[in-house]
């Protein structure tokens, strides 16, 4: 796996622990449950178990990356690469799924899925 793909997919994996950190320690906090486009603690209420619940999503898939890059490391290069690709075609799948459900999110959908698709481009064409 190129180096290149794997910084790509480290960026990724940083950016999707950061989204974890997000969606369920600082949600709490009003200009973090306004980024998501909610207008009142009342709705944050309501919304923050299922962002607590997709943080971790984030992390697990943040997890795969980081245990990917760990195996291609080691030795195990076709193992972790196969990991690597198959968290970060997941990531770029749930930016996808984000931009199609609501367009006003496309800046947060790139940010998600630009870097993971990357990796995923790099290890194929590299």
């Amino acid at each position: 796996m190129p180096l290149i793909a794997q910084l790509a997919a480290l960026v990724a994996a940083l950016l999707h622990i950061g989204f974890f950190a997000l969606e369920t320690f600082l949600f709490p906090r009003p200009d973090v449950w306004a980024r998501f486009r909610l207008t009142s603690q009342a709705d944050a209420d309501v919304v923050r178990p299922m962002a607590f619940n997709q943080g971790f999503y984030n992390l697990f898939l943040a997890l795969g990356v980081l245990g990917g890059l760990l195996l291609v490391a080691s030795g195990s290069v076709e193992a972790g690469r196969a990991i690597v690709l198959f968290a970060c075609a997941c990531m770029v799948g749930a930016g996808a799924v984000l931009v199609a459900s609501d367009r006003r999110f496309a800046s947060s959908a790139a940010i998600q899925a630009i870097p993971p698709l990357l990796a995923i481009v790099l290890t194929v064409v590299l």
